[in-house]
């Protein structure tokens, strides 16, 4: 087990750990426990033990008797996150919740819906269209991600720009502190304002503060009608001048994504949709909302999406023009995975006002370090993904992306933006969060941490620098 235990203590917690998960809830090969100690980041590390979570109880036993023993745990979902937040870099058990997978209840007079972590996103979505509404989170790994780590990462999608992040739609969880409290935080109701606001704080804290054995999340009804358009234009500066000018417009997206050339040629082959041809940039629209609404919003959509550079507005015209459309976009990410293995895939975020000067100032870098970057993304809230393909048996390429990538960061910085919008920190871009926080903030997030996981075993060495032992 753990380094920090000798042989004889090994041997008592494997004993105790086995009085509390059946052999089919427990693996111990190395072999088996392998393939878990890794997620979409391709960073590995090897767990000890992996444990499959059946219930609340269970986990606070857990907790308490790695607590005693020194333990890491990680909670994993499916393992789709993109920055190593689930890889065991300090060792431990990684705790699954593969198999605590059910939805609890679903209150359609309250809009709201009671599960447990491990259910996917996807079916969270199904439960809820049988009563007539959806959960707004929708990233792009939603058929497979789980509730519990897009709450963990504050995972968003693209109905983030008019429906909210994560923590807008969730009400409050259940949750397994690293003392072995149990925390009920939140409410049943769309206000309430008594304490502190303990869910917002554990949404998005990457396991590092709490393991959530339960959620309550927010429906929103579904919309009658959606509209989807198709815009391309001749250079990437007229999209995102046209994403400023379609955001200052009182009708508001349910979507706006933003691709740019090389990612359209890229995507090509993988794409059943009509990808245009010789253009700079291309915009996918989404209205929802009443027939009525629908067609004024379009109108003062097309009107500001119009600039010198618009090549040309289709719509969607069937149900499988959109299905097709949609599923260009949830195919970039794989597909340039299998184009660029060693890509570096960013999440930064900037006011949408200066999206401009962000795809302007990533040309001037991606022409100083010849490395091509590629950038798609959620642009109705200027979260771009900003790719930049490496080969990784180059190293003097290498150290070029990472030069470029530091500047990446300081362009965003600059510009009033954000690191991460939505893929977390986890440990890829944890070196780089004192670029964005001061030490003051960062003296507080390590007193939290404290607070909720004073012996540093759920999830260590993740998402803030350690602070300091004096």
């Amino acid at each position: 087990m753990s380094s920090l235990i000798n042989s004889s203590l090994e041997e008592s917690f494997s004993r105790e750990l086995k009085q509390l998960f059946s052999a089919e809830d427990m693996l111990l090969d190395k072999a088996l426990c392998w393939t878990y100690g890794y997620d979409n980041s391709r960073l590995h590390a090897p767990p000890q033990a992996v444990l499959f979570a059946r219930s609340h109880h269970q986990i606070v036993q857990l907790v308490k008797l790695c607590r005693q023993y020194h333990m890491p745990i990680i909670s994993r979902g499916s393992g789709t996150g993109t920055t190593g937040a689930t890889v065991p870099v300090k060792g431990g058990v990684i705790l699954s919740f593969e198999k605590m997978n059910n939805i609890l209840g679903i209150e359609a007079n309250n809009r709201l819906i009671i599960t447990e972590p491990g259910t996917t996103n996807q079916a969270i979505q199904n439960a809820a269209a049988e009563h007539g509404f959806f959960w707004p989170p929708d990233p792009t790994s939603s058929t497979i991600c789980t509730i519990g780590g897009n709450l963990a990462y504050n995972s968003a999608g693209p109905r983030a720009v008019k429906y909210g992040s994560t923590r807008e739609n969730v009400l409050g969880l259940t949750v397994v502190t690293g003392k072995g409290d149990t925390l009920k935080t939140g409410v049943k109701t769309t206000k309430g304002v008594v304490g502190y606001d303990l869910t917002r704080l554990i949404i998005g804290s990457e396991g590092t503060l709490g393991i959530i054995t339960e959620a309550v999340l927010k429906l929103t009804p579904l919309a009658d009608e959606k509209q989807t358009l198709q815009i391309s234009y001749d250079s990437i500066h007229s999209a995102a001048q046209a994403v400023s000018a379609i955001m200052a417009q009182p009708v508001t997206p349910c979507a706006l994504e933003f691709i740019d050339k090389q990612a359209i040629e890229m995507i090509r082959d993988y794409s059943s949709a009509k990808l245009p041809h010789n253009a700079g940039a291309m915009l996918m629209v989404e209205l929802d909302g009443s027939k009525s609404y629908l067609e004024e919003g379009l109108e003062s959509i097309i009107c500001s999406a119009q600039n010198n550079g618009c090549i040309e507005i289709i719509k969607a015209e069937t149900e499988q023009d959109v299905k097709s459309l949609w599923e260009t976009r949830k195919a970039l990410s794989p597909a340039l995975r299998k184009i660029a293995p060693k890509k570096i895939n960013e999440d930064v975020v900037v006011p949408v006002s200066k999206i401009p000067d962000l795809i302007e100032n990533l040309d001037r870098l991606s022409q100083k370090y010849n490395i091509p970057i590629v950038n798609f993304g959620h642009a109705g809230n200027g979260n771009i993904h900003v790719n930049l393909l490496t080969d990784p048996d180059d190293q003097q390429l290498q150290i070029k992306a990472q030069q470029c990538l530091e500047e990446v960061f300081q362009l965003v910085l600059s510009l009033d933006g954000t690191l991460s919008g939505e893929h977390g920190i986890g440990l890829v871009k944890k070196q780089f969060v004192s670029k964005e926080l001061d030490e003051t903030n960062l003296k507080y997030m390590q007193a939290i941490k404290q607070q909720f996981d004073p012996d540093n075993i759920l999830n260590p060495g993740k998402t803030i620098p350690e602070a300091t032992r004096e």
